[in-house]
């Protein structure tokens, strides 16, 4: 055998009763067959312009000097990304077909595998022909480069959602005319603001807001929803958060990087919780890949805690027109010494900034007071099922947090946290593939979690993100048997519950 089975995640694999299904490996593409398809596909003139348009975004960074660099506030993008030491795991991230071979050592049964250069398409912000056709060839030579290994991997199309229109085209045409099953959103699309949409790119560039698609949103995104449901495909989300906000440093990829994929997922779920989504899709799941599931498990405490004290009914606590101002004025000359004895009553009379403070928040629209309005909030409950039961959180094999996932005592209403492996083998997380498995499965050897809750992170939850949405997605792989028998026993006691 050209690749022998004598790794330490093979054997962990055959001490298992259940396969075990990755989703989020990585392809690395192969620049000049992308340059290729574009050729093909629109001719030498796109191809020449999608060339240009990667250069220019890295000579925008590597083309100037430090200070030039710190004057933009250029962050530092990511370098030196993939294996090279272990070229063997180089190519097989690169050749569909070595990885579908290998696929074994690794302890993995099946792999849904994601893009790298890929990323870059959809966030190509201000050429929309340009998009549009670097992501049509990219998915298009994608699908072929899998043809032929569809026992083991399928690969996740890359889809840009700078409007629902175009997200909805190019999945259409991946899973109706390409046979895709899953579909990777860019779920944050950088826009410019509109009082500066006029001026030069450079300024654009600075000036940018953030759309997470779901929450003032400048469109309205459920006919996109509504077709991930209608053709069967889960919205699984791998977008970053370096170069914005608080990750924009010139001189350190590290620190632009670290906890990038949980701030770009918790974004995601935060818009699509309150902007309504989760209420008016509740059979529509979702997947934040590559950020672990501890953004999710916080993000549900404290919306569980704010909407305790901040619900329709609670808000009004609040009010300004509540203060007892005979009170207040009594305590301020108590207890408010020399310092403050008598200034409130004062600037109470007065146009000071403590009356005009007071003015405005008693001004604040009645129809507006209630954040949780759009997700249909009335009561606890509503809490934990609008948040916890359609979303997935794609986690790394070395993230001891996966625990949190499975310890369902110590939230309100006790649920289990969707936790799912996702290898990231083909980038730099990863200098050995055939490690993954077996560092995973120390969870269960250190007693961080049990076989049981290692069966749904490593299968069981995998299966039910994309099984619960497509029946057929597992139908001629090698995990068909095992994925569709996992789903009747789910449902069996879903319905049992």
């Amino acid at each position: 055998m050209l690749f022998p089975r004598d790794t330490d995640s093979y054997r962990v694999r055959q001490t298992l009763d259940h396969p075990v299904v990755d989703t989020d490996g990585h392809m690395l593409e192969f620049a000049p067959a992308l340059n290729d398809y574009v050729r093909k596909l629109f001719g030498p003139e796109m191809a020449g312009a999608v060339e240009k348009a990667l250069q220019k975004n890295r000579a925008r960074y590597y083309g100037r000097t430090d200070d030039e660099r710190r004057a933009r506030r250029l962050y530092r993008p990511p370098f030196w990304v993939a294996p090279t030491k272990n070229s063997l795991d180089r190519a097989t991230a690169m050749l569909p077909k070595l990885m579908a071979e290998r696929l074994e050592t690794f302890g993995i049964d099946y792999g849904i595998i994601y893009p790298t250069i890929g990323f870059t398409y959809p966030e190509i912000i201000y050429e929309d022909e340009l998009r549009r056709a670097a992501c049509r060839a990219h998915n298009t030579m994608v699908a072929d480069l899998f043809e032929g290994v569809g026992e083991r991997l399928t690969p996740a199309a890359a889809i840009s959602c700078h409007t629902p229109a175009e997200a909805i085209a190019e999945i259409e045409h991946c899973v109706k005319t390409l046979g895709y099953k899953v579909i990777m959103l860019s779920q944050i699309v950088r826009r410019p603001v509109e009082a500066v949409a006029h001026l030069d790119e450079e300024v654009r560039r600075q000036a940018q807001w953030f759309d997470a698609l779901a929450l003032d949103s400048i469109h309205d995104y459920d006919p996109l929803w509504a077709k991930c449901r209608e053709l069967g495909v889960a919205v699984t989300a791998h977008g970053q958060s370096q170069g914005i906000g608080l990750r924009r440093s010139y001189t350190n990829y590290m620190f632009n990087q670290t906890g990038q994929f949980a701030e770009a997922g918790q974004m995601f779920a935060r818009a699509l919780f309150f902007g309504g989504v989760t209420r008016r899709f509740p059979d529509l799941n979702f997947a934040f890949l590559e950020g672990g599931v501890t953004f999710g498990v916080t993000l549900y405490v404290e919306l569980f805690e704010r909407w305790k004290k901040r619900n329709r009914s609670n808000i009004e606590q609040y009010d300004p027109a509540l203060l007892d101002v005979s009170l207040m004025n009594e305590m301020f000359d108590r207890y408010g010494g020399s310092m403050l004895k008598g200034r409130l009553a004062a600037a109470l009379q007065g146009d000071a900034l403590t009356a005009t403070a007071l003015k405005r928040e008693s001004q604040e629209d009645p129809n507006r007071l209630d954040d949780f309005a759009a997700a249909g909030i009335s009561t606890e409950r509503e809490v934990c099922d609008r948040f916890v039961p359609r979303f997935f959180y794609g986690c790394e094999a070395d993230d001891p947090h996966v625990t949190l996932a499975f310890r369902p005592e110590w939230y309100p209403f006790k649920p289990r946290f969707n936790a799912m492996l996702g290898s990231d083998i083909g980038h730099w997380d990863v200098p050995d593939m055939t490690h993954v498995l077996a560092e995973a499965h120390e969870l269960v050897e250190d007693g961080l979690i049990t076989a049981d809750d290692f069966r749904d992170f490593t299968f069981g939850n995998a299966v039910r993100l994309h099984g619960e949405m497509n029946p057929g997605f597992f139908e001629g792989t090698v995990v068909e048997r095992a994925a569709n028998d996992y789903l009747k026993k789910n449902q069996a006691a879903h319905r049992a519950a």
